[in-house]
């Protein structure tokens, strides 16, 4: 398992947990839960932020803010 802030662009990974509730929170309401599929589309110049695809839609996330979301390549 990793952080999404450190994953590669184009693979396929399961979000396993949220370090901050604030944020799950946050993500949740953006459909972006443990157990939900995401890609990584794109990375903006030194990985902040960085675009990803969940549940269909793309969102932008601080590098802050991935570096506390932990995933596990499918």
């Amino acid at each position: 398992m990793q952080k999404l802030s450190d994953i590669a662009i184009g693979k396929e990974y399961i979000v396993k947990s949220i370090d901050n509730d604030e944020l799950a929170q946050k993500l949740l309401e953006m459909g972006c839960t443990p157990g939900e599929k995401i890609i990584v589309e794109r990375k903006a110049p030194f990985d902040d932020p960085i675009a990803i695809v969940v549940s269909g839609f793309m969102l932008s996330i601080r590098k802050e803010d991935a570096e506390q979301i932990i995933v596990k390549k499918l």
